[in-house]
């Protein structure tokens, strides 16, 4: 066009080009592929890469699989970086070098914390960088057979036109280092940023393109620490990691039942121990209840370690089953030591824990207790029986009162006196 459409002016127009705008983050698809029949691929086991943390390994499925991006969150000094440094150091033995990009600390004070954890991995590379860019030169600069991004909520790209932490960043970088990890086959380890209500900060979109979402949990005035996974593309969902927190990092915790119990677990009006499950981890807890006349209108129910819905749902079971007339008492209930369940193989240890502070009756010292309770009052089967009994014996528990749907797996502990119930009534009966 010669003459300005506008302006009327001739030979104004000058021709600029463009620049290309750099490929945004997101799943890698490659170009120029085919569709195949999926008999045609090639299945071959992905060989995995263990972390040197044998609770990390359990919740991971086994070890970290190559190419894989995992997201761990948690709150404000749980222990997360703590955590990852330990296992960026133990990384470092067996892949050879670890990149740990620290973007919220400076290196002197990582270095201060390698040396309170007494990590002297020569293999581990520190990069205190909170541009994208500049992270993704450093990795193509060298060869690194893991990568520690601490956090995601604090790493901005100059191509994404918004602050550090906003959806748009946190979505742009995400993307980027999971384009990275599916094409290097290199690892990436994320932490991640919670909210105040405990859930994981920044888009949705963030937990779906990442392969595996752990969550670092624990109180603050107790010194364990729990890892669970939400999600896991390449392992399960119901493993459980537990972790002590120490003034020289966090040890695995070799029998985190004898870690819950308490020295006077059991024996007592109100107290019951669980023989629960997670994943394929036996774990005792112990189960406390408080009944007391309520002063102030309706009653109320609070539980802390275990829902409070179904503590409801129990409660009424037992008013309606067992002739208890909780509706005009204040019921308390907690999972002693910071712990929770939320299996329903807890129903049978909470009711005969309100039975017994409510009646003031206690279960022999040394009982273990699991089992399902439905609406009807019925006390139903559950899994892993042999499992659950076999820890109670190793800690020397001598009696258990389990569904009578389970009483042929108890069959393989004869020095175990065990109660098989049908009902929430014989409970109540033989208790």
């Amino acid at each position: 066009m010669g003459r300005c459409p506008e302006c009327g002016a001739w030979s104004t127009l000058v021709e600029e080009r463009a620049a290309e705008a750099p490929p945004r983050g997101g799943a890698i698809v490659p170009s120029g592929s085919a569709p195949v029949r999926l008999s045609d691929v090639a299945a071959a086991a992905v060989p995995r890469i263990p972390t040197g943390i044998a609770d990390m390994d359990r919740v991971l499925g086994g070890g970290l699989v190559p190419g894989s991006v995992v997201l761990v969150g948690g709150e404000p000094g749980i222990g997360k970086s703590t955590l990852l440094l330990q296992v960026a150091a133990r990384l470092s033995e067996r892949v050879g070098s670890v990149l740990y990009v620290s973007a919220e600390e400076s290196a002197r004070q990582v270095r201060m914390r390698a040396d309170r954890l007494d990590v002297s991995a020569p293999g581990l590379f520190l990069l205190p960088e909170t541009s994208l860019e500049a992270i993704l030169e450093a990795v193509k600069a060298g060869t690194f057979g893991a990568i520690v991004v601490d956090s995601i909520q604090t790493i901005a790209s100059a191509d994404a036109p918004a602050a550090a932490g906003s959806v748009t960043q946190v979505r742009a970088c995400a993307g980027r280092l999971l384009a990275l990890a599916k094409t290097t086959g290199v690892p990436v380890l994320l932490i991640g940023h919670v909210t105040k209500d405990g859930t994981l900060a920044g888009p949705k979109t963030l937990e779906h393109l990442v392969d595996a979402v752990l969550s670092f949990e624990g109180e603050r005035f107790h010194a364990h620490r729990v890892v669970r996974a939400l999600k896991n593309r390449f392992g399960p969902v119901h493993e459980l990691g537990i972790f002590e927190m120490t003034g020289a990092g966090l040890i695995e915790v070799a029998n985190p039942s004898a870690l819950y119990l308490g020295s006077g677990a059991g024996g007592r009006p109100g107290s019951v121990v669980l023989a629960g499950v997670e994943g394929t981890r036996p774990l005792l807890l112990e189960v406390q209840a408080l009944t007391v006349e309520a002063k102030y209108g309706s009653p109320r129910r609070t539980a802390i370690g275990f829902d409070g819905t179904r503590l409801a749902l129990l409660l009424a079971v037992l008013e309606r089953h067992g002739g208890m007339s909780l509706s005009s008492h204040d019921v308390f209930l907690n999972v002693a030591g910071g712990a929770e369940s939320a299996e329903p193989a807890a129903d049978l240890a909470v009711c005969s824990a309100v039975a017994g502070s409510f009646r003031g009756r206690a279960l022999p010292a040394g009982t273990a207790v699991f089992g399902e309770v439905g609406l009807l009052g019925e006390v139903r089967a559950v899994s892993d029986a042999a499992l659950r009994l076999k820890e109670a014996v190793s800690l020397g528990f001598h009696s258990a009162l389990i569904p009578a749907g389970n009483a042929g797996e108890a069959a393989a502990f004869p020095d175990l006196s065990v109660v098989p119930l049908r009902s929430v009534e014989e409970l109540l009966e033989r208790s």
